[in-house]
């Protein structure tokens, strides 16, 4: 019996005596109870501030019905007298003060209150003011859970852009998912005490680490462009039954974004009701052939590379044959004397040809990397494709020939805009951008730098395309690109399209158009891209959508008319 005493005893010393700190603090801690207080997510706004994108903080009201059930009264800290005064409550009365907050039937309350169940909503989706109210009752087993709401207020405006949640959470596609550490923020927490009897204790810890909410997005988009572009490229695609179109505008003189639309575009707020295959950004994330739209980039090496000039002439017979390869145009001619502005005039890809025969062929390979194709432009998105631009040395006796006017290499519809971007201004081109940038909670606003721009061409030779790209509206083919009261440089682009299901072949074409204006003073580019669309390859024209989306891009950023003579560059020698 002695034995066992002073053993009882030796143990109630080294508890009670030597270790009551971390006996106290082993209490303490099993009578914690943490809630997570969800930090709101950043708004994604457009150049206006218009959103796009917003998130609403919610909370839940919960019940551990056991605990409420058994308790008869409880104790709360009350302002009485001025001073915090610890005071008993019914269980009557906490139950009708909780209705009034809630604006419930007290029966129906009482209802919800009354059970057997550890977890029950009692209410869904309370603003923090009425959370905060809940919570000062005090009543017995109940809490909150912050629950966070995601709105997309303008629907499909932009949504394959600013993408959508998973589980209204998570970030799961456009800039969502690419920017999701910035706009979630960190979570907050309440610490509180609860008793063995499941009751918050009045005077217990009450701790409360604020949440950091997540940073505001601004975008170089207008909202109001971007619908108008989505509602042009959608009817031309419905109307000639394409498997999907593109538009793109983009500001030459700052890189901006301004308008990226695409068919079929998802509303972020229920983005289930579109295909997968719908719900990305084609204009980055769709590599295809472009067609003669890159005979742009062969005129501009030649006249850089001083091997041509705009009103060289060139004798071009029906077909033309060069290391066995035979190459033909898309409208009958015979044997024809043409300047180098009438080659790209009537997109000849005879005269292309003969013409880039002046470049080695690592010069052909190497202007196209100097403007951009096979670079992925980085402008912030999921699945950026770089396009497909092999090395020279991997191009086989056609190919090395077809990259001059646009086949043998994929690129996306921004990756040819960029290229023109860089004609456009002078010879410098500017890395596309999409994120203006960052609002912190406070307001505070933090620019994301233009990436370096980098020369590509003298500011002459970028005159000297421009006039050709002109001439082509004003003197060649593509007068349907013209713009009532501005000067306008534009070049259109078809190509065949591999087949979808894994057959060898072709199904289909590509057609663009792509255009900048005005042309005394280049302000804006776009780019309309339609993919496989139903009839003759012939009579299918993508300039009503172009002068369409040009015209109202200069007028909504009033840009004055166009008051210099046009280019007139002659299409035949002579």
């Amino acid at each position: 019996m002695l034995t066992l005493l002073l053993v009882v005893g030796g143990k109630l010393f080294l508890v009670q005596g030597l270790d009551t700190g971390g006996m106290a603090e082993a209490a303490l801690n099993n009578r914690l109870t943490p809630i997570e207080l969800p930090a709101e997510r950043g708004s994604i706004v457009d150049s206006t501030g218009t959103i796009l994108a917003s998130s609403v903080i919610r909370y839940n009201v919960v019940v551990d019905q056991t605990v409420n059930t058994k308790t008869e009264s409880f104790r709360r800290i009350e302002q009485v007298d001025g001073k915090d005064t610890l005071v008993t409550v019914s269980r009557d009365q906490g139950i009708s003060e909780l209705a009034a907050v809630l604006g419930m039937d007290r029966a129906d309350l009482e209802d919800a209150l009354t059970g057997t169940q550890r977890y029950y909503i009692v209410a869904k989706d309370l603003l923090p003011d009425v959370e905060d109210r809940v919570s000062k009752l005090r009543v017995p087993g109940i809490v909150s859970e912050g629950i966070s709401k995601r709105v997309y207020p303008n629907g499909a405006v932009a949504g394959g852009i600013v993408g959508f949640l998973h589980d209204g959470t998570t970030g799961q596609a456009g800039l969502e998912q690419t920017q999701d550490d910035v706009l979630k923020g960190t979570p907050g927490k309440r610490l509180f005490e609860i008793g063995a009897d499941g009751l918050r204790i009045p005077v217990g810890v009450d701790q409360l680490t604020p949440a950091v909410d997540g940073k505001d997005i601004r975008l170089t988009l207008n909202s109001d462009l971007q619908y108008f572009a989505q509602q042009a490229i959608q009817t031309q695609k419905e109307k000639l039954s394409a498997e999907w179109g593109v538009i793109v505008v983009l500001d030459i003189k700052t890189g901006n974004i301004v308008a990226m639309a695409d068919t079929n575009a998802p509303d972020p707020n229920d983005p289930g009701n579109v295909a997968a295959k719908d719900r990305g950004v084609r204009a980055v994330t769709a590599s295809y052939e472009p067609g003669s739209v890159q005979k742009m980039i062969t005129a501009a090496a030649v006249i850089e590379e001083g091997k041509s000039s705009p009103l060289d002439t060139f004798t071009i017979p029906t077909t033309y044959t060069v290391d066995g390869q035979t190459f033909s145009d898309a409208f009958e001619h015979g044997t024809e004397e043409r300047t180098l502005a009438g080659i790209l005039g009537w997109s000849m890809n005879t005269g292309t040809v003969m013409v880039g025969q002046r470049l080695s062929k690592d010069q052909r390979h190497d202007w196209l990397r100097k403007f951009g194709i096979g670079e992925a432009p980085d402008i912030g998105l999921p699945a950026e494709s770089a396009g497909i631009l092999a090395p020279a040395d991997e191009w086989d006796g056609r190919q090395q020939y077809t990259v001059l006017f646009g086949q043998g290499v994929s690129q996306s519809t921004l990756q040819t805009v960029r290229a023109y971007q860089s004609i456009a201004n002078d010879g410098v081109m500017l890395q596309p951008r999409l994120i203006d940038g960052y609002i912190d909670p406070d307001g505070t606003e933090e620019k994301v730098a233009p990436k370096e721009p980098r020369r590509v061409v003298s500011p002459e030779t970028a005159r000297q395309v421009r006039d050709i790209l002109e001439s082509a509206v004003t003197e060649g083919q593509i007068k349907e690109a013209a713009v009532d009261g501005y000067r306008v440089g534009a070049k259109t682009g078809t190509s065949q399209s591999p087949c979808d299901d894994g057959t060898s072949g072709f199904c289909g074409f590509t057609a663009s158009m792509v255009g900048m204006a005005p042309m005394d003073d280049p302000r804006f580019i776009v780019e309309v891209v339609l993919q496989r669309p139903k009839g003759s390859i012939y009579g299918i024209s993508n300039g009503p959508v172009f002068r369409s989306v040009m015209g109202q891009t200069l007028r909504m950023f009033n840009v004055q008319p166009s008051t210099g003579e046009p280019a007139r560059l002659p299409q035949f020698a002579g």
